[in-house]
């Protein structure tokens, strides 16, 4: 593409992937300083202190912040399509709050994922996860809030009740039922975790999607970094680079998501492996980024 990438998304990076051993405001002064940035996607912070001199360098910085509440729930194993009430609620009051964080920030609405699920049990837990999000929504609604679900492997890693493709399309189009405010989230790096393709997923999820991510898988067993694990794209026997993220521009750009008024969010979710260092596994990323652009044609 001849045009800027920044015309038609706003491309951002999750920090607690690009640095995940560094201190929280010195990432986020590194991340705003960087103009390639138009989005920083964040999570929760420990204190009332750190969160306040967070929201005064988005302030400054013009980006576009983006909240996930994705750590909230994979950290303490909450799973918001809990059977156990008790526990699906736990789930949902952490998420309450992560919408009240979201909007002291200035995000415009919370990301999150399901959680674990058994066949035998699936119809319950699809009925439970639906209880959740209609509840988030409602509450993210009276402040005039987004909500989306990042759809994710299903018997891999995270082994989340949503996806694949078509049951996260199944979701969506109830939740769009009783809510607008609802969206889905999808990523290039869970596309081989759920032995899909690019085509296949924008296409069966065209009327939902609200939000990407771009990143990189191993899908071989046995292998380093294997299942969601978010390695640098040129990981070995990963199986994302330039050539799929290119085909993954190509379907987006034949589907409609290419918008000069009202630009997706594009954000990376790539994080280093071992002792890689950070700033090199972000500047890997960019180039990728650009050269795959670069391919697109106009």
């Amino acid at each position: 593409m001849k045009e800027s990438i920044h015309k038609y998304f706003q491309v951002g990076t999750i920090q607690w992937m690009s640095h995940p051993r560094r201190d929280i405001l010195e990432s986020i002064r590194t991340i705003a300083a960087d103009d390639f940035f138009d989005v920083l996607e964040v999570t929760r912070f420990v204190d009332e202190e750190t969160r306040a001199a967070a929201k005064k360098l988005f302030e400054q910085s013009h980006l576009k912040v983006c909240y996930g509440a994705q750590p909230r729930l994979l950290g303490p194993k909450l799973n918001p399509n809990d059977l156990d009430e008790s526990g699906r609620q736990k789930a949902e009051a952490t998420l309450l709050e992560a919408v009240d964080e979201a909007e002291y920030l200035g995000a415009g609405g919370i990301a999150f994922l399901a959680g674990k699920w058994a066949p035998e049990t699936k119809d319950q837990a699809y009925a439970q996860l639906l209880k959740t999000a209609r509840a988030i929504c409602d509450h993210a609604a009276t402040k005039g809030m987004t909500v989306e679900l990042e759809v994710f492997d299903y018997d891999m890693d995270k082994a989340a009740l949503i996806g694949p493709a078509p049951y996260a399309a199944r979701f969506a189009a109830d939740m769009r039922t009783t809510h607008d405010n609802f969206g889905l989230l999808v990523d290039l790096s869970h596309f081989p975790t759920t032995y899909e393709t690019s085509r296949f997923v924008v296409r069966t999820l065209r009327p939902y999607i609200t939000h990407f991510h771009i990143g990189n898988a191993v899908v071989q067993k046995s292998c380093e970094a294997y299942g969601d694990q978010h390695p640098r794209f040129g990981f070995p026997n990963s199986a994302n680079d330039v050539p799929e993220l290119l085909d993954f521009f190509r379907v987006l750009k034949e589907e409609g998501f290419f918008s000069e008024e009202k630009p997706y969010v594009l954000s990376f979710e790539v994080k280093p492996w071992g002792d890689e260092e950070e700033d090199l596994i972000v500047a890997n990323t960019k180039r990728v980024i650009n050269r795959a652009w670069s391919l697109l044609e106009n």
